[in-house]
C-alpha cells in the first residue's frame, strides 16, 4: 500500500471528515457519518479508488 493521497488532498479529506462527524455529533443527519471515509483515507494517505482509476495526488512518490 503506497501513498496516493498527498498534501492538499490529504488536508481537505481530514477537514471534511472531521466536519461531517462533528455535524452528526451536534444533531445532524446520520448520513453524515460518511465523513469517516475521507477521514480514514486522509489519515492513512491511501485511497483504494485511486489505483482503480489510475490516479493519485503524490506525483513524486507514485
Amino acid at each position: 500500500m503506497t501513498l496516493n493521497v498527498c498534501s492538499i488532498d490529504r488536508v481537505l479529506r481530514i477537514g471534511v471528515g472531521f466536519a461531517l462527524i462533528a455535524w452528526v455529533m451536534m444533531g445532524g443527519p446520520l448520513w453524515a457519518l460518511i465523513g469517516i471515509l475521507p477521514l480514514v483515507t486522509g489519515l492513512l494517505g491511501f485511497c483504494p479508488v485511486y489505483p482503480l482509476i489510475g490516479f493519485g495526488t503524490c506525483s513524486a512518490r507514485n
